[in-house]
């Protein structure tokens, strides 16, 4: 039988297993076992800036564990629910502090209490907020003072001496209205003899159940870096339903009593009156149902949409547990997704437990990086 996927990897399509299989999974596509012995036995240290619930650190998080390969020495980010799910999962909890206003001794010190090794190659990793860059805020005049987040993101990790700097965002970064915020995080790298790699990546072709666009950018002062290359051909992308489909059943406002993370909204009557009306499996909202308005108005279309079964998830938003915010309906069930669903399909682990309000835990789910990339793509280094 044909392999279901490309560059090695092992074609198992239950992502719903244990959280450890995701490291299982990156150890072999890597082929660790076989080249162990020829590692250095060095240590890096890395550091995780606007943190979030910890979706970009997990890979290092989960293979550090496994090879004793990458050790956090500092988490920072200013949403304290964020916070406390990122000390919930892995233990470590990190400083509630907004970099636009700290200074970088004040990080210097926060790390150093952490462990830091000056000896260990320090490896720094962060997702400045994108809300500013998003194409759904295009129509938004006001200026976003988050935007200068990302420079200030590239002048805490020259301060601090990073010997590789890895930074995801949305693909409008990289877009030339916005192209001024990403040189000027360019400009003061390169300024310090750092080489940078940039590209646009979809998260399906890491095997995310979800088609999802970001710019990975990658940089080093004793290399070239390399950007990963995809490791799923679209045929074999993973799907809801590898994702969801052995979930138990909900109805709107339920909660399944063997998993806390498995809970919905509780829609108004009016609203599941709409979803009702919706087809099944990737059906989109009928012209007359709901809203007036959505009648009007043209790019609205996915609006009360239900997810297709065999097909990679739209986009997961900080708003996917809201129907009326985009295609986020179940395929079958007349309601939004779940918290356990949307990490699911955002590449959780089904152990991952997430802190905070309601809203909040989606928030957490639709800003992060993926766990499921992050993992497959971290390799040994030799900085």
């Amino acid at each position: 039988m044909k392999n279901n996927t490309i560059n090695g990897d092992d074609g198992n399509r239950n992502i719903s297993s244990a959280g450890s299989d995701l490291v299982g999974e990156a150890l072999s596509s890597i082929n660790f076992e076989a080249i162990k012995s020829t590692l250095t036995g060095k240590t890096y240290d890395f550091v995780d800036f606007f943190s979030g619930c910890g979706g970009m650190s997990y890979g290092f998080h989960k293979l550090g564990e496994a090879t004793g390969t990458y050790n956090l020495v500092g988490a920072f980010d200013k949403d304290r629910h964020a916070n406390k799910t990122y000390e919930a999962n892995f233990g470590f909890k990190p400083s509630e502090m907004d970099l636009n206003e700290s200074a970088v001794d004040e990080i210097k010190t926060d790390i150093a209490r952490n462990g830091r090794n000056p000896e260990n190659p320090l490896i720094v990793i962060g997702c400045a907020p994108c809300q500013g860059f998003s194409s759904h805020r295009k129509k938004d005049p006001r200026k976003d003072l988050r935007n200068s987040l990302v420079g200030r993101f590239g002048e805490i990790a020259v301060e601090l001496g990073a010997e590789l700097i890895i930074m995801e965002n949305v693909p409008d970064i990289l877009a030339k209205k916005h192209w001024h915020h990403y040189q000027a995080f360019a400009d003061v790298l390169r300024a310090n003899g750092y080489k940078i790699s940039a590209k646009i990546v979809n998260m399906a072709e890491f095997g995310v159940p979800q088609e999802r666009f970001r710019a990975v950018v990658v940089a080093s002062k004793k290399f070239i870096p390399t950007l990963p290359e995809p490791r799923f051909e679209r045929k074999f992308f993973r799907t809801v339903r590898d994702a969801i489909a052995h979930l138990p059943y909900l109805s709107a406002g339920e909660a399944s009593a063997e998993d806390s993370m498995h809970v919905t909204s509780k829609h108004r009557e009016q609203t599941v009156e709409i979803l009702k009306q919706v087809p099944k499996d990737g059906g989109s909202r009928p012209v007359g149902v709901g809203p007036k308005c959505l009648d009007k108005v043209a790019g609205f279309y996915d609006v009360y949409g239900r997810l297709y079964w065999d097909r990679p998830a739209v986009t997961m938003t900080a708003r996917c547990r809201t129907p009326s915010c985009g295609r986020f309906t179940h395929p079958e069930q007349n309601r939004g997704l779940s918290v356990r669903e949307a990490a699911l399909l955002q590449g959780f682990p089904p152990d991952f437990v997430f802190e905070g309000p309601f809203d909040d835990k989606f928030k957490q789910i639709g800003n992060a990086v993926p766990p499921r990339f992050s993992t497959r793509n971290k390799k040994p280094l030799n900085l």
